[in-house]
């Protein structure tokens, strides 16, 4: 739906043809029952083909392309930027060397390498916290929780009994993931943390804490009394341009950068967390901020493009483990693989036959990402070796659907 909506656009800036047609194409994903989300990611993934498609023809990093604004970003969408210098930003923004990686520790990832016997894969991947902090060096984490206060504090003090073994200062980020119903709750699960002797450097080293609430409340009552504890950001209600601003009104300090949300709405988002910061630093008002978010990028364009992304507005650290999940590149052929370690020599390194992030003491190296034509790509997918998706023509509605038959998505 996005590609239509483009290819019928005609000319503009880069931006430009992001901005013309997202009215028309939300209107479109809604008409068709699909979420503020989604739509998104129809237009981030369109617009970044164009982004990379622009700097590949004029030989140099998108970075150079942004820095300059030839991507032709403006205000547009964003009233509440008036008056602000995005040139002067945009010339600002740069890729830093490195990037640490904040690996994120789900209700049902096990903790030490004690709770994986006898169900062990041992594919060369650490399989427990324990040892992805032992293998990676990590000093990031992002620690899930359930909405369930008791089972909560007993899975952080779990955690914390890992983590807390790191020598050096470490940081943690809270994902509430939506599963609380109100802002009284995560209150009561804050002050419950605090009140665990266990948990007491877990709580000192809190960043803040991720949409603890169901996106149809998020945005629907204050949490004034949550940020007033913790810094507080949104995520999954983060559907359009306009929901920073809605959300900062109810208390919210924060925003999430993903590469599924859309590039230029990540600038934009930047620019007002400048801007914002700049007026309200005289005033005493809490200042904003963003993160980087994305589990589930996978080794190779998808992981390299959202790295360009997170040190583009930057963050310091961003949400990693995509390359846990389908073992670094694979899938990809062997020529692939082959010509990713020689173009990214920084980013990844051959351990099992398989090339797979090369994270060493907690960070990744983005020099070759930085200095590619393009955006962040410095070699092509296998595009020969690639297969098509076999997608059946009704998909069923619910998971019980597919009780009693196979099927192949």
């Amino acid at each position: 739906m996005a590609r239509e909506q483009f290819l019928a656009a005609g000319e503009g800036t880069a931006f430009g043809l992001s901005a013309t047609i997202e009215p028309a194409h939300r209107a479109a994903c809604a008409a068709a029952g699909l979420n503020g989300l989604v739509a998104s990611f129809g237009i981030a993934e369109i617009e970044r083909a164009i982004l990379d498609a622009l700097a590949r023809i004029e030989g140099v990093p998108a970075f150079a392309l942004v820095a300059a604004n030839r991507v032709g970003l403006t205000g547009q969408g964003a009233p509440d930027l008036e008056g602000f210098d995005l040139e002067r930003f945009l010339a600002g923004l740069k890729p830093a060397p490195s990037i640490f990686v904040r690996h994120t520790v789900g209700m049902v990832d096990a903790l030490t390498r004690a709770e994986t016997a006898g169900h062990r894969l041992d594919d060369g991947l650490p399989e427990s916290l324990e040892e992805v902090v032992a293998a990676y060096g990590h000093r990031h984490f992002k620690l899930k929780v359930s909405g369930d206060i008791a089972a909560d504090i007993a899975r952080l003090e779990g955690i914390a009994a890992v983590i807390d073994r790191v020598a050096e200062p470490y940081v943690v980020t809270l994902d509430g993931n939506e599963q609380y119903d109100t802002v009284d709750a995560v209150v009561a699960l804050w002050r419950r943390m605090g009140e665990t002797p266990r948990l007491a450097r877990m709580v000192a080293s809190t960043q803040h804490i991720e949409q603890p609430i169901g996106r149809a409340r998020a945005l629907a009552e204050p949490v004034h009394a949550l940020a007033a504890l913790v810094p507080v950001e949104v995520d999954e209600s983060d559907s359009d341009l306009d929901v920073f601003p809605r959300a900062r009104a109810l208390g919210y300090r924060g925003i999430s950068a993903k590469s599924c949300k859309g590039f230029y709405r990540a600038l934009i988002n930047r620019a007002r967390v400048a801007h914002w910061n700049a007026g309200d630093g005289a005033t005493g008002v809490a200042r904003a901020f963003m993160s980087a978010e994305d589990l589930t990028t996978q080794a190779g364009v998808a992981v390299q493009q959202d790295l360009a992304l997170a040190t583009l507005v930057g963050m310091t650290h961003v949400e990693r483990n995509g390359h846990h999940y389908v073992d670094g590149m694979a899938g990809a052929s062997d020529a692939e693989q082959g010509r990713f370690l020689v173009a990214h020599p920084d980013l990844y390194a051959r351990t099992n036959a398989r090339a797979r992030l090369a994270i060493r003491d907690g960070a990744v190296s983005l020099g070759s990402i930085a200095a590619a034509p393009g955006l962040a790509v410095g070699a092509m997918p296998d595009l020969a070796a690639m297969r098509p998706m076999v997608v059946p023509a009704a998909l069923p509605t619910s998971v019980s659907a597919l009780a009693d038959k196979p099927v192949t998505v």
